[in-house]
């Protein structure tokens, strides 16, 4: 997390996962508060925590893959997304189907 020139009185974002990428790594949780400046730097910060979690949501271009949604404070994010203190972040797979 390279959140280094936030206040002490910056207050984390609340990240929220999908229920399917968390089952995929072992003590993952649902929700939890990080202190990062972008949407990139959430990124590096999960896959810290759960090695291979970055490769599920940003392909190789760096990009967020297409079947996954960010949004913080309501509004579709990229990686260069700046994440304001206190901000709430979620994490969405797209579902298609036929």
């Amino acid at each position: 997390m390279t959140a280094t020139h936030l206040s002490s009185t910056a207050r984390p974002a609340l990240v929220r996962l999908p229920a399917a990428l968390a089952a995929l790594f072992p003590e993952a949780d649902r929700l939890l508060a990080l202190r990062v400046d972008t949407v990139g730097d959430m990124m590096a910060a999960l896959d810290r925590r759960w090695p291979g979690m970055r490769d599920r949501l940003v392909d190789s271009s760096p990009a967020i893959r297409r079947h996954i949604n960010v949004f913080v404070n309501g509004e579709r994010a990229t990686l260069t997304t700046r994440v304001p203190s206190g901000a709430d972040v979620f994490i969405l797979t797209s579902i298609s189907g036929g």
